[in-house]
């Protein structure tokens, strides 16, 4: 196992991570958004499997904004001019991640619906 290589893949991942997160409004949004909801999985006592499902879902949203932006910075290489075709392709990817979004909220809101009546 090569750990200089190692090394090196997990700092262009962090680099990568950090460029998306200083260039797209979207994913620091969703960065906070993901925070307050790990502070709140601690503070009530959610199951594991509550958990568990909102870490899957919290990943899934933020795996699908970078996704977005890999896919919007390409289509801007390849065609520079906003063409029909390329406005179409980042509509879908736009709501590839907004139906990501919708699902982890509907989910959230389940499970943090009896810990908010509980207040």
């Amino acid at each position: 196992m090569n750990f200089k290589r190692l090394g090196s893949s997990f700092k262009e991942s962090l680099h990568g991570l950090r460029t998306v997160f200083k260039s797209e409004q979207n994913f620091r949004l969703q960065v906070y958004l993901a925070i307050l909801v790990i502070f709140l999985m601690f503070v009530w006592t959610l199951t594991k499997s509550e958990k568990i499902v909102l870490l899957l879902l919290i990943f899934l949203v933020l795996i699908m904004e970078v996704i977005n932006s890999v896919v919007e910075r390409l289509l801007d290489v390849v065609e520079p001019r906003l063409s029909g075709q390329v406005k179409l392709i980042k509509e879908i990817m736009a709501g590839a991640v907004f139906l990501s979004s919708l699902v982890a909220l509907i989910i959230g809101i389940f499970i943090f619906y009896p810990y908010l009546i509980a207040l």
